[in-house]
């Protein structure tokens, strides 16, 4: 008799164990984005990560709860059946509000104020996912696995499917999950405190380049240059010197045969006679354009215009500012005849000199 009525009482205490043991958190609130939070509480950063808001009291029935940590929610839309997962960071919501990330309210395709069925669950620690891009701007981040590291801090579960959204160089960036290891039913994995395997998929909009045509195309602008260096390479077709290329003979030429209307010869004023000296004919000069070119030194202020230059002589000039001297001899002659200046004596006069006059005569 007592051994019948133990083994019920028994049977009974296990079964409100092991319902204790599976109660869950389940509650309806309506939804509406972080951005929409009072200004006090509101924390900007939280709409790129993967955590909700909840008020007070729903941290009042989950310590009630035998809730494994962290604390994972999962979010069912009753109208559509879209499911999705996140975490929570605090517990300062208005009574009967939750805050959500915008992406999430995305993914789950409702507007905000919407009732949402908020469930308390477990999932497996994550092991591996697959990323893809949302956009062709994700390749600009020079290190996108570093950056995709830091802002998964963020999160605490990764659904397939969601796209969420992360902030990076004040640049947004929507990333789809793929695919997530281990695999469960609910198709979500935890990724606090586990080392996650990141994999990339093309971003779209990608297209993947034809190297070949590529290739081809180097190829081609190489031996188009290739062809136009080998066309203006000295070594092979030497363009000469500046009087080559501008055909500065003929010129010259042509300059001589025309009729000069200063006609004469010069005269100094020393009184030589200058000599005309013979035009010097370029078709005699000839010029070598073989072998290796000689190295072009120019004084200071001196600039190479391809024709010979002739100095003057120091010689002449010398004998100019001799003659010039020579011409200017003599002496000058004024108009007016100067008057001779007396020159004073240095010694005495003999002549006596007359007696002074009485200041007063006296008369007899």
């Amino acid at each position: 008799m007592f051994s019948g009525f133990m083994s019920n009482s028994m049977a009974n205490a296990d079964n409100s164990y092991s319902s204790f043991m599976t109660q869950t958190f389940a509650e309806l609130f309506r939804c509406y984005p972080i951005t929409m939070m009072n200004d006090r509480i509101r924390k900007d950063d939280a709409n790129f990560g993967g955590k909700i808001f909840l008020p007070p009291s729903a941290l009042n029935k989950l310590s009630m709860l035998n809730i494994k940590y962290p604390m994972l929610f999962e979010f069912t839309v009753n109208e559509t059946g879209k499911i999705t997962h996140a975490g929570v960071l605090e517990f300062t919501a208005e009574e009967g509000r939750a805050y959500l990330p915008t992406w999430m309210l995305d993914t789950l395709g409702v507007n905000p104020g919407a009732l949402i069925t908020i469930r308390s669950t477990e999932l497996p620690q994550g092991q591996f996912v697959k990323l893809e891009p949302q956009s062709v701007d994700f390749l600009d981040i020079s290190d996108p696995k570093a950056v995709l590291e830091n802002a998964l801090r963020n999160f605490s579960t990764l659904t397939v499917d969601d796209i969420i959204e992360i902030s990076y160089n004040n640049k947004y960036y929507k990333i789809k999950i793929l695919e997530v290891k281990p695999e469960s039913g609910s198709q979500s994995i935890c990724v606090v405190e586990t080392d996650l395997v990141t994999d990339f998929a093309p971003p779209v909009g990608y297209v993947e380049p034809d190297y070949k045509a590529m290739q081809a195309e180097k190829e081609a602008e190489q031996n188009k240059s290739k062809k136009t260096a080998d066309q203006f390479d000295p070594s092979i077709v030497s363009p000469g010197s500046m009087s080559t290329r501008i055909n500065y003979p003929n010129i010259a030429n042509s300059a001589n045969e025309t009729e000069s209307h200063f006609l004469g010869g010069g005269q100094k004023l020393s009184g030589k006679k200058t000599t005309k000296k013979e035009p010097v004919d370029t078709k005699d000069i000839k010029i070598n354009l073989e072998g290796e070119p000689v190295r072009l030194d120019l004084p200071e202020g001196q600039l190479f215009f391809g024709f010979p230059i002739v100095p003057p002589k120091l010689e002449d000039k010398d004998e100019d500012e001799q003659s010039n001297g020579d011409h200017f001899q003599g002496q000058g002659q004024s108009l007016r005849k100067a008057n001779k200046r007396k020159t004073k004596k240095d010694h005495t006069s003999s002549k006596p000199k007359a007696p002074k006059s009485p200041e007063v005569i006296e008369i007899d």
